[in-house]
């Protein structure tokens, strides 16, 4: 009957948006977006919903850390917890941390513990470009594709000489350095970066009732290391490898389990340690004009390691280690047959943890074979995918998706798919000691979304509302496997140039549940996620200074554990940031941001604090 229910108010809210518009920020005509079919494709003849943030948007993005600028993009509710750098959890369209794939340079990164990725890793001055890709797409992807995929692009070699630095300072002991320098010499490309990050922060926990509360300042100090070197060896073939390690180590409330030391919240220095270090090495050959392969050979380490110290003298009173080791091998062949498009791909990948927690299995192989069509016609465009992923825990799974865009006119067109995909239970769901449910099944899901998009001279503006249905999903506070869930909402946004202003704007509902054949449990409303949220930025240039404005409006989200807060909702907030970049010549630039201006006190995860007002000013040279 629920699952009836859902999808009459999934019919009625088509009709109702039937012939409403939503934007697609970012979205500029000379774009190619790779994430989207996995080869490169004019963003205008992208069905899949899609943003772009590129260079010019991190570059203004000031102190900014992954984590914010990510909150700003629709579709997407980032959770963390406490302070500047911590754990971070991100929601793409409904869907739990776990059915996210991260991906950099084409190879996933993350945790096959947790399910998630360590977002707090990837400083925003090494990264050239971000892809995202809103909706189901474990037929491209594989497993865990459920809500979308994120992909993050290094930067890459410039045609000549660039060279650039960076330094800033703001409240609560902000300090941020960088440096970087790209280029090409004859056949060979480069780019080497280094960025360092720190902070005083503030205490992780905000609520003296909690168990963990600590008033003491909880900051972080973060570095990360990158370079990649290309090589053209002829017209037809060219290597790239690049590199990157990152880590961030960051203070926290918390005590160890077991703690053999009896140690109290008051008595412990609590320490984290997550790092990455990630390799991709990328042959590209065009063996016929029609005939371009891509072979990808890749290793990322994900590490996530604690410590507690007794403040007084220092003493070990427990550690914890859970890495997760992933190597990736993809040959990807891509025909051209007229103007459409025929890709095949192979893919083998292996998951080891190491942990000095007891899990009954450590590791496990994914073998994946995918085939995609994409047909190109003047008022039309469509994609087709099968792949199938043998999975050594779980067998033979077989995945497809079905999407297509039909031009109404030249600036407007109609798009739709419809999708299956399947996820394994993380590590954690089924081997954790005390937690862990080894009879756990993958989960399984059926997607469907309708969208409008708009496009004419500098407005753009589109609509998507969406549907997907989740079997034996397992809910991850209890990690019990109920029998659906289903995520549904709607993406509305917009992105207008007019002279010098610039507007985005974009709305997300969503409203994910999970439904039970126990009445007690039976239509649960999925903790931690807004159902409304509104993000909007305005740009004024002036001269040689640009102004910018951003405002965010949430609604109130569910969690747990609200016992010693007496309430059941996390209340909504709204923040409010403003900022000036100012060219003060052709090579240096002075950015100024001010994040909360209202002081909000709010919360992303119960009991974990959020920075209130702070300020950032930074010095960038660029050659």
């Amino acid at each position: 009957m629920k699952n009836c229910t859902s999808r009459a108010r999934f019919a009625t809210l088509s009709l109702a948006l039937g012939t409403a518009l939503s934007a697609h920020a970012q979205l500029q005509l000379q774009d190619q977006v790779i994430t989207a079919s996995r080869v490169a494709t004019p963003v205008t003849d992208v069905i899949a919903d899609v943003s772009i943030i590129d260079r010019t948007t991190l570059d203004l993005a000031g102190q900014s850390s992954l984590r914010d600028l990510l909150a700003q993009q629709a579709g997407v509710q980032i959770v963390s917890s406490g302070s500047y750098r911590s754990n971070t959890s991100i929601f793409l369209r409904g869907a739990v941390t776990s059915q996210t794939i991260v991906l950099v340079d084409g190879v996933r990164v993350g945790s096959a513990t947790s399910g998630g990725a360590s977002l707090e890793n990837m400083p925003l001055d090494r990264i050239e470009r971000i892809e995202i890709l809103r909706g189901a797409a474990s037929a491209l992807y594989g497993p865990d594709a459920v809500g979308g995929v994120i992909q993050i692009f290094t930067r890459q070699a410039s045609q000549g000489l660039e060279a650039s630095a960076n330094i800033g300072v703001g409240t609560d002991g902000q300090q941020q350095a960088g440096a970087s320098v790209r280029g090409t010499s004859g056949a060979m490309g480069y780019s080497l970066g280094v960025s360092r990050e720190k902070a005083s922060g503030i205490s992780a926990v905000s609520i003296p009732a909690s168990g963990s509360y600590n008033p003491d300042d909880d900051g972080f100090e973060a570095t990360s290391v990158d370079a990649k070197l290309t090589a053209r060896i002829n017209r037809e073939h060219a290597l790239s490898l690049s590199v990157l390690h990152s880590d961030t180590n960051y203070l926290l409330d918390s005590t160890p389990y077991p703690n053999p030391l009896n140690l109290s919240k008051f008595t412990t220095d609590a320490r984290a340690k997550s790092g990455l270090n990630h390799a991709t090495l990328q042959w590209n050959a065009q063996w016929l004009q029609n005939w371009r392969s891509t072979v990808t050979l890749g290793n990322s380490v994900d590490q996530s390691l604690g410590d507690y110290f007794r403040i007084s003298d220092g003493a070990a009173g427990g550690s914890t280690q859970f890495n997760t080791s992933r190597r990736q091998a993809t040959w990807q062949n891509d025909i051209t047959l007229g103007k459409d498009l025929l890709s095949l791909m192979l893919e083998n990948r292996n998951e080891t943890v190491d942990s000095n927690t007891a899990y009954t299995v450590t590791s496990r192989d994914l073998r994946s074979a995918l085939a995609s069509y994409a047909l190109n016609r003047a008022q039309w465009n469509a994609l087709v995918v099968a792949r199938n992923d043998d999975n050594s825990q779980f067998g033979n799974f077989n995945n497809w998706s079905l999407s297509g865009g039909y031009r109404v006119t030249d600036a407007l067109r109609a798009v739709a798919s419809v999708g299956t995909s399947f996820q394994a239970p993380t590590f954690n769901q089924l081997y954790y000691p005390g937690f862990g449910n080894p009879a756990l099944q993958p989960q399984r899901n059926r997607a469907t979304e309708l969208g409008l998009k708009y496009h004419q001279g500098n407005v753009s503006l589109g609509a998507v509302v969406y549907n997907n249905d989740i079997h034996g999903f397992i809910v991850p506070t209890t990690n019990v496997q109920s029998s659906l869930a289903v995520l549904r909402g709607v993406t509305l946004s917009a992105d207008v140039q007019s002279g010098d202003t610039s507007y985005s704007l974009s709305y997300d509902y969503a409203d994910p549940r999970s439904y039970s054949t126990s009445a007690a449990s039976n239509d649960l409303r999925l903790v931690r996620i807004a159902r409304n949220m509104l993000n909007a930025r305005v740009t004024q240039r002036l001269g040689d200074v640009s102004v910018f404005g951003e405002l965010r409006l949430s609604g109130d989200r569910e969690d747990n554990n609200l016992s010693f807060s007496g309430r059941d909702l996390l209340p909504g907030y709204t923040l409010l940031n403003i900022g000036a970049n100012w060219k003060l010549r052709k090579d240096l630039s002075l950015l100024a941001r001010a994040n909360n201006l209202t002081d909000a006190q709010y919360m992303l995860a119960n009991g974990f604090s959020m920075p209130g007002r702070n300020v950032f000013v930074s010095l960038n040279w660029s050659l």
